[in-house]
């Protein structure tokens, strides 16, 4: 399977992360831990995460894997 992160990263901490194998928000800090409890409790946000998947992951997974094909 593919696996989609999205991480939010400040002065090089990672404050905020989106997993799409586990589906939500998880927060490193206390400023990422508030925006996952409220980022999380939007279903439109997580279907945005859940909609890059799709477009960003699989369309190019597929057309990779076809490239690599048609070379061997």
């Amino acid at each position: 399977g593919i696996e989609y992160i999205d991480s939010y990263v400040f002065n090089k901490v990672e404050h905020i992360r989106f997993n799409s194998t586990v589906g939500r928000y998880v927060g490193y800090t206390e400023h990422g831990v508030k925006n996952a409890e409220a980022w999380n409790s939007d279903a439109g946000i997580l279907g945005q995460e859940q909609a890059e998947l799709e477009r960003v992951c699989k369309t190019g997974a597929a057309i990779y894997y076809s490239n690599i094909l048609d070379k061997t």
